[in-house]
């Protein structure tokens, strides 16, 4: 990670279950400056104006901070962002944690997700290896799952 970036944006399309990475030029990290600059970037570039915010045509982007990663203290921040339902315009939420540095160390600066799954999945990235895996058994999980309020 130089200069506190990989140079890698991994592209995921739920629908067509295409998996494939971006590789931006430098210029593109100097421009949109950390997480909440490569969001915009991606909200800017790739939505239509009048897309539904719950439909399959808007996109979600994880994007950590610049020196996420890094081993200073309070360094872990992470942006999420996408077609704000409730405006209807940009939304973005910030989180700490180590999420973000562990995307940061298997490769990516960020994930583009687009597109609507037929069936449950969530996405398994170790080091630089991605999948898109079944999640049928979390979501009988969850069914399944009883709370008395008694």
């Amino acid at each position: 990670m130089v200069l506190g970036y990989n140079k890698q944006i991994l592209r995921v399309n739920l629908s067509t279950r295409e998996i494939r990475i971006e590789k931006p030029p430098e210029f593109f990290y100097r421009r949109y400056f950390g997480g909440r600059g490569v969001i915009a970037y991606y909200l800017l570039k790739e939505l239509k104006p009048g897309i539904d915010p719950l439909g399959p045509r808007n996109i979600l982007v994880f994007a950590p901070g610049i020196v996420t990663g890094a081993p200073i203290p309070g360094s872990g921040r992470n942006s999420v962002g996408a077609k704000s339902p409730l405006t209807g315009a940009y939304g973005e939420a910030e989180a700490g944690g180590f999420w973000g540095a562990e995307l940061k160390h298997a490769g990516f600066d960020g994930i583009v997700i687009k597109g609507k799954a037929k069936s449950p999945v969530y996405l398994w990235i170790h080091d630089s290896e991605v999948e898109i895996q079944d999640a049928q058994h979390l979501a009988r999980a969850q069914t399944h799952k009883h709370i008395s309020l008694e």
